[in-house]
């Protein structure tokens, strides 16, 4: 009777293990593929940037209106999922920003320097362009981040995920 009893707690801990890898394993992989971290990679220096995602209509259009500070090293990742013209403005922007337009394979195409706050200019990507990284104006000319640097990003490179 013991014996059979053993065999069946066994054969349950077999089996919730069984079902719990799966779900482990995905843990560990959302972990290596952490989307809050954005790296810049200008000549031989890496900047690494905290970044929030819109990929939605609604958090594109929101974006970072109405926010009165950014930290140095924070930002916004903006994901059109396929290559477009894309353009922006700062209307409800409280704060300059630098727009870093980025092809799908990770190459800058272009920076923006300097968004001025509350305008209604529309601000152009000039070619076709699957991210915009916004980070605090200024920081891409003090960094020296230019067009033709790379962003490495768990999102650059993959398929698009609607």
């Amino acid at each position: 009777m013991m014996m059979a009893s053993a065999r069946r707690v066994f054969s349950l801990l077999l089996a919730a293990l069984t079902l719990m890898g799966p779900a482990m394993a995905q843990d560990q992989g959302s972990e290596a593929a952490d989307e809050s971290v954005a790296v810049i990679h200008s000549g031989d220096e890496s900047h690494r940037f905290t970044v929030e995602i819109a990929d939605d209509d609604a958090e594109r259009s929101r974006g970072l209106m109405f926010r009165e500070e950014l930290a140095p090293d924070a930002g916004m990742l903006f994901d059109f999922f396929n290559e477009r013209p894309v353009a922006f403005w700062m209307q409800n922007t409280l704060i300059p920003l630098d727009m870093i337009f980025i092809k799908a394979d990770g190459t800058i195409a272009r920076v923006h320097a300097q968004a001025v706050p509350m305008d209604r200019t529309s601000i152009p990507s000039g070619e076709p362009v699957r991210f915009v990284l916004e980070i605090p104006g200024g920081r891409a000319a003090e960094l020296g981040i230019e067009a033709g640097d790379t962003l490495e990003h768990p999102r650059v490179g993959s398929e698009p995920e609607q």
